[in-house]
């Protein structure tokens, strides 16, 4: 049977490498002298084909003629390369990848301000010997977290690092985790391409579910060997340039499944001209396995042989093996850590003496007379069936965390180790999967690989799923009015977010108290399990708005129910203005004294007769409850012969000497000074 063939999505040009050779071949077109600073991209065949159609390789900016276009690859280059070809008759074209552009201007910016630059990444490659082109000052490049321990060593002043777009994401992760745990002063900027993060998921996924892995592309293309080498980690993977490599591997049809993908800078054509000839060679090989090879076959079929099923029965237990009889003249024995996946689980604890239990041969040694088999696989195979059928039937099912692999985990469940990629190990970004070994998850079968027995998992649906069903549950309940109790997920400058489980509803700052605040810190904190109410809804968007002030807490409704006109009450001075002094009355509630109501006699500066802070007695001479407004008289309290007037026109008096109450000009007059203020 022919191997099944499965291509990467993301295999070829990314966005930067498509945009760069696009641009190239538009040029060919318009203009006569095109060059390129250095291979416009790491693939020979594509830059011979440029070649025959005219465009020249410049090895340094000097090379340069005046009447020359020359194309910046996608690699870029630094700034000094800018200025060497800024010279009369040379024509710049900027092919540089946008994604590396940003480190350009990272670098830059950090170095002219002193900072020391790291960069992640290979010190050979031209994308980091642009990158170090625009750096100022102190630069290192460390190729992995040795090296990155020996430069913070060095590092006294406030530092960066970045990352060279095509960088081994899981040694840029290493690599964050050194930073974070020794250095304070160091900032980090994760800059690998997403297309580079994207293709290196994909094939370790390919490489997980396929025997064989081919990789296209040239063999001095940076992110190419950084795929051949994720790959190489599970399965047998070879580097190709070309179709006419493929004579070179192994005969495909001896591979079950095959995965293939290809680098940022091989050329579609190329991928199709790979596909096409491995079809036409598993064709041709297929139809080469004679008669006797099948008979043979057929013959090892009744005998023992790696990866059948048989029964036997345990007859001796030690503690780093079982025996058992198999019925055949080979003596069967089942290894400690082929019994179970559990190493804290004795074989005494597994089996006992005279059990029953279903094996499957791992190998077959005639010479000694011994067959290694395996207890656990076994399991895995009947378990394996459950996850297949929880895949068909979209069941939840739960396992354990056991591994931290290449771009995901293993987590053990029915026996069976399904792969969940990290991507789908929460709805939230996890930094350190480490985190997560030992731990019971709940997650769905997305994917089933039934030629290798291998599954995909994701934690992350199920999250969803539940958060989706609480969001659904939430909205056919809720109305305005409604009190919940809520975790603060997040504060902003204009309020604080609230899980009221599964949906966020937000209160405004507006609505934290009845006082003005700056910041929603100074009631709530992240973390606080809050009382709230829903204000508004609007469910269209899905927005809900919150209340978290209570209506009997209002300044204004204690001060309704316990202040009165004509009440002598002790106030606390809080600020001045050049009309008068608000005092505080109770918290939240301030009144205005009128500069005509601080003393009786006119008053040049407030600030010599009162003091921030002052507490003084007065009387409540008026209050409007519409504009929310209090006015209060120090002058009202003084002896009656010393409310008289001083003087005959005097222009300040606006009470009468009997009873102290505001004129119809001063009302309107405090009425503006009190909007003013506000």
């Amino acid at each position: 049977m022919k191997p099944t063939i499965t291509v990467a999505k993301t295999a070829g040009f990314c966005f930067g490498v498509n945009r760069a050779v696009d641009l190239v071949y538009h040029l060919v077109e318009e203009v006569t002298s095109v060059k390129t600073l250095g291979p416009i991209i790491h693939n020979p065949q594509l830059v011979d084909d440029l070649s025959q159609k005219g465009v020249s390789i410049l090895d340094s900016p000097q090379q340069a003629r005046s009447g020359d276009t020359v194309v910046i690859r996608s690699h870029g280059v630094g700034q000094q390369v800018y200025e060497e070809l800024e010279r009369p008759g040379i024509h710049l074209v900027d092919a540089t990848c946008p994604f590396v552009a940003k480190i350009h201007k990272i670098v830059a910016e950090h170095s002219a301000a002193g900072e020391t630059i790291i960069i992640a990444g290979d010190k050979n490659h031209p994308e980091v010997l642009g990158i170090q082109g625009h750096c100022q000052g102190e630069c290192y490049v460390v190729k992995d977290e040795q090296e990155l321990l020996e430069v913070l060593k060095n590092i006294k002043k406030p530092a960066i690092m970045v990352a060279q777009t095509t960088f081994h994401a899981n040694l840029w992760r290493k690599c964050v985790e050194i930073v974070k745990n020794l250095c304070t002063n160091l900032v980090f900027f994760d800059t690998i391409c997403n297309a580079t993060n994207e293709r290196q998921a994909e094939a370790v996924l390919l490489a997980q579910q396929n025997d064989l892995m081919i990789v296209i592309g040239g063999k001095e293309s940076s992110n190419t060997k950084k795929l051949k080498e994720v790959c190489a980690e599970f399965a047998e993977t070879y580097l190709l340039e070309t179709a006419e490599e493929l004579d070179k591997l192994p005969p495909l049809c001896q591979y079950a499944s095959i995965g293939v993908t290809a680098g940022a800078s091989t050329p579609a054509y190329i991928i199709k001209e790979v596909l096409k000839t491995m079809s036409e060679m598993l064709n041709k090989q297929e139809g080469e396995m004679d008669f006797a090879t099948l008979f043979e076959q057929s013959l090892e079929s009744e005998k023992l042989y790696n990866g059948k099923r048989v029964k036997g029965i345990v007859t001796t237990i030690a503690p780093n093996e079982v025996h058992v009889d198999i019925g055949a003249k080979q003596a069967g024995i089942v290894p400690a850590d082929e019994l179970t996946d559990d190493p804290s689980q004795a074989t005494s604890d597994v089996v006992s003496k005279g059990d029953e239990i279903e094996l499957v041969v791992l190998k077959v040694n005639d010479q000694e007379g011994i067959v290694t088999l395996s207890k656990k696989r076994c399991d895995a195979v009947a378990g394996f069936e459950e996850i297949k059928k929880a895949a068909e039937d979209g069941t939840v099912l739960t396992g354990t965390v056991v591994n931290v692999v290449k771009g995901g985990v293993l987590v053990l469940s029915n026996h069976t180790k399904v792969f969940i990629p990290a991507s789908q190990v929460s709805d939230k970004r996890v930094e350190d999967l480490n985190t997560l070994l030992k731990t019971e998850v709940q997650f769905k079968i997305l994917e089933v690989n039934e030629r290798r027995n291998r599954a995909l998992g994701s934690v992350r649906a199920v999250l969803e799923s539940d958060k989706k069903e609480k969001e659904e549950k939430f909205w056919s309940e809720v109305e305005v009015g409604k009190i919940y109790k809520g975790e603060v997920k997040s504060l902003t400058s204009y309020g604080a977010f609230v899980d009221l489980g599964g949906v966020d509803g937000m209160i405004h700052i507006t609505e934290l108290s009845w006082s003005k605040i700056k910041h929603p810190s100074e009631i709530v904190n992240v973390g606080d399990i809050v009382e709230v109410y829903v204000k508004d809804l609007d469910p269209e968007k899905r927005r809900i708005s919150l209340g978290y002030k209570k209506s009997e807490d209002n300044p204004w409704e204690i001060f309704k129910r316990d202040y009165k006109i004509d009440d002598v009450v002790k106030v606390k001075i809080v600020s001045f203005t050049n009309y008068g002094a608000f005092a505080e009355i109770i918290p939240g509630i301030d009144g205005l004294i009128h500069i005509s109501q601080i003393a009786n006699q006119r008053v040049e500066k407030i600030s010599d007769i009162l003091e921030i802070g002052q507490e003084v007695e007065v009387k409540i001479i008026d209050i409007n409850y519409d504009a929310k407004r209090v006015s209060l008289s120090m002058r009202a309290l003084l002896p009656e012969e010393d409310q008289k007037i001083a003087k005959e026109g005097d222009s300040d008096v606006v009470y009468s000497s009997e009873d102290g109450v505001i004129s119809e000009e001063m009302a309107a007059e405090i009425e503006a000074a009190a909007a003013e203020e506000e």
